[in-house]
């Protein structure tokens, strides 16, 4: 039964988190004080696996030569013909094992894929990374059985697109609430799924659904949020609505009613109650797609940039020797390093499979959507009057269409898609504070006894005797350490100094709010978004040394943009740790219940709302559809 209670809904998050192994994590030392750089330096594809990508990234390349991205647009559809060019090179198996007719391309040829794909037409980058980041493929191989895999993968990787129903129109990012049913039948052969999914991303042309939906509990049947793999033109799925949105014109989203839909046993991934689990598990990596579309928005907004600086003049110079539009070029360039950067070193990562990266995976979403966008807008501003104009009356008026305005759209969605920027820093909160709460979570815990108190007490007090200490003094504070990062060893050694000064701040939040760290979010969010800017100097310093090593052709340039990064994200570092002391949250909360309780509705006065009637969510009650399917096959 889905719940408000916030304790349910934090247990629930709790149980599907649990499992996820200690493995050694960058991101979780340094939010603990300590910079590892032993963990930061995984290998590349080997030169097999190398050769065979880069074939199938020429294919790609060609594929994506013969696209229409305007018409994308236009028609707010992938057509029929693009879909089966993507299916004719195997583009939907990309991440599949050869050994079930797939490419078996390693996340980091798979991330360069998707960046290739998103450069032209993101709606299509979309398309294929919902259907095997998210979608069936994933799942299945890591947590189906054999006959499972057997069955599905092979019809994914050729071109049976896949989609994800998590969602519903009262459920976001609080899996207590979900409502969506699966009831066993009698004899235990199979279960009846009835409930309405919303923002199913592929859901309109999908062949194959994983749904997760919550099985009561009974004899048999521990119950809970389970995932089941479900045919789209099964009885009683009904596409009953194909959404539209601000950008990604050509996503095919929608709405899905299940309604008394048989879903045999055997289509189970999982154990029951272990759906949520493998659905975050699945996100761990499948959220490194995002940023790689981010990668290819940044790359051609640099070119662009670039470009349309030369090019045109105001009072005698190119505008881009102009300081305030400088400033906006070096930020673009600098920052797609960046986002390279931290995309590079998280595929390695994953590929690695030696390492925790939970939080690798986490902060690259949310610090490349974020810096994405912002990327976008200063590009917008750049190219001024034609950023706002669309690319097709450029191109009517003899100018070359440019669209920059709808890069700012389709990236706009990267910061709700997969987890929001806030939800990401809660989620990345928790996994950073979680060797305190792992020694001293009982101390805090509401519900916790007296004997636990004790024992979290003596665990608390050994593991800070002998953790604090460290935070005092580091290889920060040594002139010549990290040299072997010639210049750019300075960065590494602010880095090494903030780390310990953020872990330092995170235990005294705790050590002043105890329990109710947990309702700080302000204070969180910054602590997160100090570790993103310190998680993106240490990839793009390491990524740089490699760079000049590996390309002497390009002489000093890696280390001048990487530099310039550095620098930029310290100015952004200082005002964050200022702000976790100084700051008006708790006013901002204050005024914003108060805004809840309509005290300010004078505000609003002097002003119509052009708003459509209707209520805010949508009926979403259990039961047959009155509506048209609208599911239809592609390619």
């Amino acid at each position: 039964m889905s719940t408000d209670d916030p304790r349910e809904a934090r247990r629930e998050a709790e149980r599907a988190r649990q499992g996820g192994g200690k493995r050694p994590g960058f991101a979780r030392e340094l939010y603990l004080g300590r910079l590892r750089l032993d963990l930061v330096d995984p290998p590349y594809p080997d030169a097999s696996a190398t050769r065979r990508a880069e074939a199938f990234l020429a294919r790609l390349r060609e594929v994506c030569a013969g696209v229409d991205a305007p018409r994308v647009e236009l028609e707010e559809r992938v057509p029929d013909e693009t879909v089966a060019a993507l299916r004719g090179i195997g583009a939907f198996g990309m991440r599949i094992p050869t050994r079930y007719g797939g490419l078996g391309l390693s996340q980091y040829h798979y991330d360069h894929a998707l960046t290739l794909v998103g450069s032209v037409c993101p709606a299509i980058a979309a398309l294929l990374s919902a259907h095997q980041s998210i979608g069936v493929p994933q799942p299945v191989h890591r947590f189906g059985t054999e006959e499972q895999r057997r069955a599905y993968l092979p019809r994914c990787a050729e071109g049976a697109v896949s989609a994800f129903l998590l969602t519903e129109p009262d459920v976001g990012s609080d899996p207590a609430r979900l409502r969506t049913r699966a009831t066993p039948t009698d004899d235990g052969a199979a279960y009846l799924l009835d409930g309405v999914k919303l923002w199913t991303t592929n859901g309109v042309v999908a062949e194959l659904l994983l749904v997760l939906a919550r099985v009561p509990e009974g004899p048999g049947h521990p119950g809970g949020i389970t995932a089941f793999v479900v045919e789209g033109d099964s009885p009683g799925v009904t596409v009953e609505h194909r959404n539209r949105f601000m950008g990604l014109k050509g996503l095919e989203n929608g709405v899905t009613r299940l309604h008394g839909v048989r879903v045999p046993a055997a289509q189970r991934i999982g154990a029951e109650g272990r759906g949520l689990r493998i659905a975050l598990s699945t996100l761990d990596t499948g959220r490194l797609s995002l940023p790689a579309l981010c990668v290819g928005a940044g790359k051609w907004a640099t070119g662009i940039a670039r470009q349309w600086a030369r090019e045109r003049v105001q009072w005698g110079e190119p505008v881009g020797r102009h300081e305030e539009v400088a400033r906006k070029l070096s930020f673009i360039t600098a920052t797609t390093y960046a986002m390279e950067s931290v995309l590079d070193l998280t595929g390695r990562m994953a590929d690695d499979g030696r390492h925790d990266i939970r939080v690798e995976a986490a902060l690259a979403k949310l610090w490349t959507s974020e810096m994405a966008y912002r990327v976008a807008d200063e590009l917008v501003q750049v190219r001024g009057g034609r950023g706002y104009e669309t690319a097709g009356s450029q191109a009517a008026r003899g100018e070359r269409g440019v669209p920059a305005e709808q890069l700012l759209r389709d990236l706009r969605i990267n910061r709700i898609f997969e987890g929001s920027t806030e939800i990401m820093r809660l989620l990345i909160a928790r996994e950073a504070v979680d060797a305190h709460l792992s020694v001293a979570g009982d101390l805090v815990d509401p519900d916790a006894g007296r004997v636990r108190r004790a024992r979290a007490a003596a665990r608390a007090g050994g593991f800070y005797a002998r953790w604090l200490p460290t935070l005092v003094v580091g290889r920060g504070q040594v002139p010549s350490a990290f040299e072997e990062f010639g210049p750019l060893a300075e960065h590494l050694r602010f880095v090494e100094r903030a780390s310990r000064r953020l872990a330092r701040s995170t235990f005294h939040g705790m050590a002043r709010w105890r329990g109710g760290l947990e309702a700080r979010q302000g204070f969180l969010g910054r602590v997160v978004d100090v570790g993103a800017e310190l998680f993106a100097t240490s990839a793009v310093v390491v990524r740089a040394r490699a760079d000049a090593d590996a390309h002497p052709e390009r002489g000093t340039t890696p280390l001048e943009v990487a530099d310039v990064f550095c620098r930029q994200s310290r100015l952004r570092v200082e005002p964050l740790f200022e702000g976790l002391w100084s700051n008006t949250d708790e006013l901002d909360g204050r005024l914003a219940r108060r805004l809840m309780a309509d005290s300010y509705t004078w505000l609003e006065e002097g002003v119509l709302d052009p708003s459509l009637p209707g209520p805010w969510i949508a009926p979403a009650d259990p039961g047959p559809s009155v509506l048209d399917d609208l599911h239809r096959r592609t390619g």
